[in-house]
């Protein structure tokens, strides 16, 4: 049963366009966003005189060098005249920016929406890890002098003691994504790797390696999202979305349980109960979890209950979420071996899903039959979870 939450349209994905993720792109953010923009309305057979309102998601300003990026866009992502709007949750922006879009549909106050990520991450100086020096607490954390890869290191290491999951275990989900990515157009990171490469690659912060972190990547993604009469017009396919969650928790990383995502576990339980989803290990077809790092995968699947606790390691050594296999994780290739543009990644996600489930993903399509979807991205301090649920 569906619970009672009034929505005054249902709402349908009908077109997707992504650009190639790369570093060091020589397009500028607004030629990525319109790039990405124009695949989309020409695969929806759609112009922008047909797009209502336009929303834009996009990870902190300093990544582009500008102020008011969210303006600063808009010309590239179709904002000509236009209610535009940018959302911003850290790397949750991939799929808030579909449930934004959502929004605006499902309470009438737009027919069309044209959904755009971009990121291009790649020209930050030193390094893109340099934006994030200032968002620790000034008081509690900063004198430590942390960056991303130690706190997710310690995430990792957590997991991998609560779970007595070994890195070979962890390591399965980079060669998996990485071989995935092989047969996906846009890739960056696409690579027949072994688990020993990946053991063998650099350490960053232990255990976190090399080869268990996504590339640092520009790129942009966008989605034509419709309300069901438009939908049902332009396309026999629609992809709706049916459920739609969003939490943030605190920002005190340091007090919660770092083995299990709770964050994400309460977005998906908004979703599904949205969706009228009761049993999503066994009423998912496929899935595209957020997956920056490898250990993020397994995180992720198990608070996106498509596995219990601590039981991912051992259904991925089992094949279980290969493409051919019960239920499908990142069969795009994922953050791993596609890239990882913060905003555009999560996107990209849930543009991988809308062809998986119009079997139009060529070589990446998955081989069971797929009609419900899950994907969901996360953010900031290990506190953002956002997840959009996807049918046919």
């Amino acid at each position: 049963m569906r619970p009672n939450i009034y929505v005054k349209d249902k709402v349908a994905i009908v077109g997707a366009g992504l650009t190639l993720f790369r570093r060091r792109l020589l397009e500028t953010p607004r030629e990525l966003a319109w790039e990405a923009s124009k695949q989309a309305l020409d695969s929806a057979g759609l112009t922008l005189k047909d797009i209502d309102c336009i929303v834009i998601g996009s990870a902190p300003d300093a990544f582009d060098g500008v102020h008011f990026k969210g303006e600063y866009l808009a010309d590239g992502s179709g904002g000509f005249g236009k209610p535009t709007v940018r959302v911003f949750v850290g790397g949750g922006t991939g799929v808030m920016t579909p449930i934004a879009a959502w929004w605006h549909v499902a309470s009438g106050l737009c027919k069309t929406v044209l959904a755009v990520g971009e990121e291009k991450m790649s020209h930050a100086y030193p390094h893109p890890q340099g934006v994030f020096a200032y968002i620790w607490d000034p008081i509690l954390e900063r004198p430590l002098r942390p960056n991303l890869i130690w706190i997710f290191a310690l995430e990792m290491a957590r997991y991998m003691h609560v779970c007595k999951a070994s890195k070979e275990d962890i390591a399965l989900v980079s060669v998996k994504n990485k071989r995935n990515a092989l047969d996906h157009p846009a890739a960056q990171a696409a690579a027949n790797i072994t688990v020993d490469d990946v053991l063998k690659s650099e350490v960053l912060v232990w255990p976190v390696q090399l080869l268990d972190i996504s590339p640092v990547s520009d790129g942009a993604v966008a989605l034509v999202v419709a309300s069901e009469k438009i939908a049902r017009r332009v396309t026999d396919t629609p992809v709706w979305i049916d459920g739609v969650g969003f939490t943030l928790d605190n920002t005190h990383w340091y007090n919660r349980d770092l083995s299990y995502p709770r964050y994400l576990e309460y977005a998906a339980r908004m979703a599904y109960k949205m969706a009228g989803i009761e049993r999503p290990w066994k009423e998912i077809d496929v899935a595209e979890p957020y997956d920056p790092f490898d250990y993020k995968e397994l995180h992720h699947i198990e608070g996106l209950m498509l596995a219990r606790r601590c039981e991912a390691p051992k259904l991925l050594k089992e094949g279980y979420f290969d493409r051919s296999g019960e239920l499908p994780t990142s069969p795009s290739g994922g953050l791993l071996g596609v890239g990882n543009p913060i905003a555009a990644a999560g996107v990209m996600k849930v543009a991988e899903l809308f062809w998986q489930l119009r079997y139009e993903a060529g070589a990446r399509q998955v081989k069971k039959p797929v009609h419900k979807a899950v994907a969901n991205a996360w953010g900031d301090l290990m506190q953002v979870g956002t997840v959009i649920v996807l049918s046919t």
